[in-house]
């Protein structure tokens, strides 16, 4: 990838970082004073979804194979899935539940999409802890796909939800704590401008 490429996809994760971040943060402000932060947390969850699928599409050529393909097409029907997920919050067509069961499960096609982005031969020079995390991130995440039977039920009471739900609801942790620090500390790895390596000193080898 070059340097500009690397640059806008480094721009790309960081905002995933913060929207992502802030989202979480916007959820935790809801449970204690309600508010608007509920609607901003739904707004923010389909951000991210969108933001995630515009990086799917921008680092494309890392996965190039035919599995790395459908893993970006993974990523953009994830993407759909956490904007129709808001979407049914947010003008009350669903409850709480449902419309985030539906974004439970685009959260795990994007997450599918980060486990394949983040196999050594697609990572280029990302350092194997980041690799890690990205890993770890996306594994989190594909487990909310456990969810997606609650959508074919149509399950939006929290208070009888089946305990398997609530297995599913893990990949929120991807979503809000390992996605958002993969994405911070590669945006930072690839938005940083390349420098060109420093001159040795005259009569000094180079190793």
């Amino acid at each position: 990838m070059d340097d500009a490429r690397a640059r806008d996809a480094g721009r790309l994760a960081l905002a995933i970082g913060v929207v992502a971040a802030g989202s979480a943060v916007c959820l935790a402000t809801y449970f204690v004073v309600r508010g608007p932060f509920g609607t901003i947390n739904d707004l923010g969850n389909a951000t991210t979804g969108v933001l995630s699928a515009a990086l799917a599409w921008r680092l494309r050529r890392r996965t190039s194979s035919r599995a790395g393909d459908v893993a970006v097409g993974a990523a953009s029907v994830g993407a759909a899935f956490t904007v129709i997920g808001t979407a049914l919050v947010v003008s009350d067509t669903t409850g709480f539940l449902l419309g985030g069961l539906v974004s439970t499960v685009g959260f795990a096609g994007i997450g599918a999409w980060l486990l394949a982005v983040n196999r050594r031969e697609a990572a280029g020079a990302w350092s194997p802890r980041l690799r890690a995390l990205g890993g770890a991130a996306g594994a989190l995440m594909a487990v909310g796909v456990l969810t997606s039977p609650g959508i074919l039920l149509r399950l939006d009471d929290l208070e009888t939800a089946p305990a398997w739900i609530w297995i599913g609801f893990f990949g929120w942790l991807g979503t809000y704590v390992a996605y958002p620090a993969w994405a911070l500390w590669m945006g930072i790895a690839e938005a940083r401008p390349a420098t060109p390596a420093r001159s040795a000193p005259a009569g000094t080898a180079v190793e």
